[in-house]
């Protein structure tokens, strides 16, 4: 499959703070893409800078075959994004508000947008300052998707939305992709990862850490230590030859002792705290 997205050593600065240094990254087409890390990890900066949103310092991007920021135009027509705090019109109704964000595309997107405030139960007929954070974000969600881009961009897209929602949205994602479309799901919540993600990438203090498979990254061989002796109570992620783990456990006087399989948060912990260190 060809890649919608490639990222050859990006790097921005912010002056004297620290931004992205040196990210390369690629997204296939049809791809279901995790983009992980906690608040301040360059996750939106890097997203920014495929848009077009940021200048960058240094490296390339390309967005479906086109160089960005040079093609800002075209890319965005292709694309839908949603950042993760969307601010409208207070004033403006939801229906004004989506059917202004496709005529910004010079789009009619009435069937698709229809169909998207019924699966997620959007009343058009509100003003934008009448809704809770979470029906907000289900018009940034249809804004986002209405015009059935190739690929999409999603920057904690689940933040606010209730348990039912969340459902949809996945759902919706899934669908599009079906047809052809490619997704980028910038998130912390891992399980979303887990549940619906092939590729994953984990992001730290402004650097790319890892770019691996869910599923190789699930089955590393690692296991969930969990051991109570004493004063001691530990729990950590153990990766080599088993026998070593057994010996050193066995000058313990053990209270209490789990090993299994590790969840994706706690190999994702593994990677943030010791191996990128």
């Amino acid at each position: 499959m060809k890649n919608v997205v490639e990222i050859r050593n990006l790097t921005k600065t912010y002056g004297k703070h620290r931004g992205i240094s040196n990210v390369n990254l690629e997204v296939k087409e049809g791809d279901i893409f995790g983009f992980l890390g906690p608040n301040g990890a360059g996750k939106s900066t890097t997203i920014r800078s495929m848009l077009g949103f940021l200048k960058f310092n240094e490296g390339s991007i390309s967005i479906l075959g086109n160089d960005a920021p040079k093609n800002q135009e075209e890319i965005l027509k292709n694309v839908g994004y949603m950042p993760s705090e969307a601010l409208f019109y207070p004033k403006m109704k939801v229906k004004d508000v989506i059917k202004f964000a496709a005529q910004a595309r010079g789009m009619n997107c009435d069937e698709e947008a229809k169909k998207l405030c019924r699966r997620l139960q959007v009343d058009v007929e509100k003003k934008i300052s009448d809704l809770s954070l979470g029906n907000r974000k289900k018009v940034s969600i249809v804004c986002a998707m209405q015009h059935k881009p190739k690929l999409f961009i999603f920057d904690e897209p689940t933040s606010g939305l209730d348990p039912l929602m969340q459902a949809v949205f996945f759902e919706l994602i899934e669908e599009y992709v079906a047809e052809g479309a490619t997704c980028i799901l910038s998130t912390h919540v891992l399980s979303e990862v887990k549940n619906h993600c092939k590729n994953v990438a984990i992001m730290k203090e402004g650097q790319l850490i890892c770019v691996d498979t869910v599923e190789n990254l699930t089955a590393s061989g690692a296991k969930s230590v969990k051991y109570k002796s004493g004063n001691e109570d530990e729990r950590f992620i153990f990766k080599g030859d088993i026998n070593d783990l057994v010996k050193d456990l066995g000058t313990k006087n053990l209270e209490d002792l789990i090993i299994e399989e590790p969840s994706l948060d706690e190999i994702f912990m593994h990677y943030y705290e010791n191996e990128a260190n």
